[in-house]
């Protein structure tokens, strides 16, 4: 493993290196090429891309006598003609994906070559295994803004649904009754997605995450408390018992997810889980579900992953994991609060993956096209959180419930881990929600990063926008107008003005709004941002859509972006400072960790996974095992 990696130079930049980053980030390419046309197909690869996944080519080579699982993008929605095909080739139809157009197969490895030949087969790819990833409400503002905005019945997600898609949750937990007299659940709906005949959890990771985004008051006089405790629970169990899964189960989740939104009013899906981000995300068919659930009006929060370090503690870059890697989703990495309320002694948790995402097309030449993504997007507090859990959870030995009494309905356990961060920014989605239903997922996205808090001495792709700030993302908010949906691009979208300080007190520190909302390869700044409508918060598009290039000159679409947005030539990030049009920030100190990568070039303090040795069929695990 050792001779995978790839040592880079130290934090130390000379003009040589300075001039190279300001052509990279100037151009946009990253390696990548130039962003994804605005309203092109969500699956549209780019020109000779191959039809077959580079792990499923691997996975079939030499084994052609054996069968395999595989996930069929048809383009539109199966027929009986790719049914009648499957059968033909000696395989059968495991599942049809009415939503995402797309069947779960079992074939002949030899197989795999003809079905990839039909022109009504867009591509194939691998059916990998999935696995979980495995003082929040003082923390991150959302004690304090729920009285504060006087908001009646009060800001604690009433109305708004969660599917958590996971390993089940435990039914019974006193954090999921409703109200202090425990008179009903909160669980509205579970499916099992597994087989197993039960969405109950047997893994204890699900619990746990349902519990930090929507877990009550009623355990421990409210210690443990979700970010929103009133929001409704939708239980999609896609984990087994030993917390695993095929990417095909979890498109089938997200599938049922998109049909009975409205019936159970899903805004959010929180997936604490992934899976290696090999295939671009134009490809990915985990990522191609997580977008049609994004353009059907849901908030899609996914985990970055547990890669961000070596098992020697370096640093390691461009581990994102799936559908993380997917520009439409909120990917979160995870914070180290410290156990302190107070937020200037927080750290970015040396275990969550960083980007750049290094998922890649390959073309008919061999030429590998990356997508280069500025990820996460956010981190929230994911470092020894305790939350609700199962007494006979295998991820942790620790009994805590005896703290509380003997009931196994309150029982709480502690994990680490991005998939403990993400139902936190799942849960602040949940209050955005109900504070403002009009809110498209975009929209949603923009304000958290946009109140997020940077945190000093780390860059961007460690930390993306910043730690989540419920407080100043709630603020904002409820100054968005309520025809939103039917405003053009540099319309007024605020009823009321911005405050001249952009910053929350929270346990009494100041943070200050960090201003930027990534846009795939940049960071747009500015308060027009909010003060005006920008046409990527319609649904349907992507933050990143809009940015267009003219000989290496960035130009910003005027019908989806106003004027006024300003746009970082990089992805720096100088001791907390936002560095915009490559002018230094507030306090002029010099780049602090900066960074520059391009094909494999990282120039660091850390270590660049080699692409080439990316996981094939790696099984990801809880977050309490690390």
């Amino acid at each position: 493993m050792r001779d995978s990696l790839q040592r880079l130079p130290g934090r130390r930049f000379g003009k040589v290196a300075l001039t190279f980053l300001a052509l990279v980030l100037t151009c946009g390419c990253l390696g990548a090429g130039a962003p994804t046309a605005r309203g092109a197909a969500v699956g549209d690869e780019q020109g000779g891309a191959e039809k077959v996944s580079r792990d499923l080519k691997e996975a079939v080579a030499g084994r052609q006598e054996q069968r395999v699982r595989v996930i069929v993008q048809t383009g539109t929605a199966p027929t009986l003609a790719h049914r009648r095909t499957i059968k033909a080739l000696g395989g059968r139809a495991l599942q049809s994906y009415e939503h995402i157009n797309a069947l779960a197969v079992e074939l002949p490895a030899s197989a795999v070559a003809r079905l990839a030949e039909r022109s009504d087969v867009n591509h194939l790819s691998l059916d990998r295994e999935v696995a979980a990833l495995g003082h929040l409400e003082q923390t991150t503002g959302a004690a304090q803004i729920r009285g504060l905005l006087n908001y009646n019945p009060g800001l604690d997600g009433g109305g708004v649904g969660i599917a958590i898609l996971d390993s089940g949750i435990r039914q019974g937990h006193h954090e999921f009754q409703r109200g202090s007299f425990l008179m009903s659940s909160r669980i509205v709906a579970s499916v099992d997605f597994t087989g197993e005949g039960s969405a109950d959890d047997r893994y204890g990771h699900g619990t746990f995450v349902a519990g930090v985004a929507a877990g009550g008051a009623q355990v421990a006089k409210g210690s443990y408390t979700g970010l929103a405790p009133n929001a409704d629970l939708i239980n999609v169990r896609v984990l087994d018992g030993e917390g695993k899964a095929r990417s095909s189960t979890i498109i089938a989740a997200i599938d049922w997810c998109i049909e009975n939104r409205e019936r159970y009013h899903i805004r959010v899906i929180n997936l604490s889980l992934g899976a290696p981000a090999i295939e671009s995300y134009r490809t990915d068919p985990l990522c191609l579900a997580v977008r049609r659930a994004h353009d059907a009006g849901i908030v899609v929060v996914a985990a970055a992953g547990n890669n961000g370090k070596d098992k020697d503690g370096n640093k390691l870059y461009g581990l994102i994991h799936s559908p993380g890697n997917d520009p439409s989703v909120i990917t979160v990495g995870a914070a180290n609060t410290f156990g302190t309320d107070a937020r200037s002694d927080d750290a970015v948790a040396s275990f969550s993956s960083r980007g750049p995402t290094r998922s890649y097309t390959t073309d008919a030449g061999g030429t590998k096209h990356f997508d280069n993504l500025i990820k996460p997007d956010l981190i929230a507090p994911g470092n020894k959180i305790l939350s609700a859990g199962i007494a006979d959870s295998p991820l942790t030995s620790s009994s805590l419930s005896a703290r509380f009494g003997a009931d196994w309905r309150d029982h709480v356990m502690s994990l680490s881990g991005t998939s403990v961060a993400a139902p936190a920014i799942a849960g602040a989605a949940a209050l955005l929600l109900q504070a403002r239903p009009e809110l498209t997922p975009n929209l949603v996205k923009a304000i958290l990063m946009y109140s997020a808090q940077p945190l000093s001495g780390y860059n961007t792709l460690e930390q993306g926008a910043g730690e989540l700030n419920a407080d100043g993302a709630i603020r904002l908010a409820v100054l968005v107008r309520g025809d939103v949906r039917s405003l053009a691009t540099g319309d007024q979208m605020l009823t009321g003005t911005l405050p001249d300080t952009q910053a929350s007190w929270i346990a009494g520190e100041e943070c200050v709004w960090g201003q930027g909302v990534i846009v795939n390869y940049r960071v747009a700044y500015g308060g027009e941002l909010m003060r005006r409508y920008q046409g990527v918060y319609g649904q349907g598009f992507l933050l990143g859509d809009g940015l267009l290039f003219s000989e290496g000159i960035l130009l910003s679409d005027g019908l989806l972006f106003s004027e006024g947005v300003l746009w970082a030539d990089g992805v720096l990030w100088a001791d907390g400072v936002l560095w915009a049009d490559g002018r230094p920030g507030v306090s002029g100190n010099s780049l602090a960790q900066g960074i520059l990568f391009s094909d494999g070039i990282l120039f660091s303090d850390g270590i660049l996974l080699s692409d080439g040795l990316l996981f094939s069929e790696g099984v990801l695990w809880a977050d309490g095992t690390h």
